[in-house]
């Protein structure tokens, strides 16, 4: 009877499908050739197996941060170079103005381009509900190669090649969303009483326990938006 059992579950079990991802021969040969280090890294320095990651991007210093699951927390696995973003300081509110978004996103399996013409793409998901809601314009805001760009995140094509395949194996093992916080600065104090004079202070300043809540627990934020405000917990 057991063995009968056993055989009714496996037959009448849920068929569970890989997540569909989007690939081509230039994503494959950059993952092949890159995974096998990656994956040694990750997993010499003791991160999850499922490699859960959570992004972020400092403006200030030109920098794009690849945090992996360790335990309960996050660490710092990488740092990459920001090539080049265009409009300074400021988070993007209209189509054509030039300026890089600040905010909180999230990437899914959609948003991956692996035929960009910026070699490799990642959509940030710009505009997000808060910008929807504030009726901010544009979109196909990316992260993406060949190190320039009016609007987007340009990095070197080794090092999008890197975080791209970062985010589509924690994709493929089952991360169904990672987070993706930009920030101007590291959203401190003291780096906030410095600015105390931008037109986008008080935007800045709603942003910032965001910040505080991952540096001060290296959790990611669960990240809401109430009365066009973001609030987390």
């Amino acid at each position: 009877m057991p063995k009968l059992f056993f055989i009714l579950l496996l037959m009448f079990a849920p068929v569970i499908k890989p997540i569909d991802l989007p690939d081509s021969k230039r994503a494959s040969t950059a993952r092949t050739a890159i995974w096998p280090k990656l994956q040694q890294e990750l997993n010499d320095r003791g991160f999850d197996k499922k490699y859960r990651l959570y992004i972020r991007i400092i403006k200030q210093l030109d920098q794009l941060e690849v945090w992996a699951k360790k335990g309960n927390k996050y660490e710092l696995f990488k740092r990459y170079n920001i090539c080049y973003y265009s409009g300074d300081l400021g988070t993007k509110t209209r189509k054509g103005d030039g300026k890089s978004p600040e905010g909180f996103y999230s990437i899914g399996a959609n948003q991956l381009n692996p035929v960009s013409n910026y070699h490799l793409s990642i959509n940030i998901g710009y505009p997000n509900k808060l910008e929807k809601l504030k009726g901010y314009t544009g979109d196909a805001i990316m992260i993406h190669g060949r190190c320039a760009s009016i609007g987007c995140y340009a990095m070197t094509n080794p090092s999008i090649e890197e975080i791209y395949t970062l985010v589509y194996k924690a994709l493929e093992t089952g991360q169904k969303d990672i987070g993706l916080a930009i920030f101007p600065f590291k959203l401190d104090n003291e780096h906030l009483k410095k600015f105390a004079g931008s037109p986008y202070y008080l935007f800045w300043k709603m942003m910032q326990p965001g910040y505080e809540l991952f540096e001060k627990t290296h959790i990611p934020p669960l990240v809401g938006v109430n009365r066009q405000q973001y609030s987390f917990k």
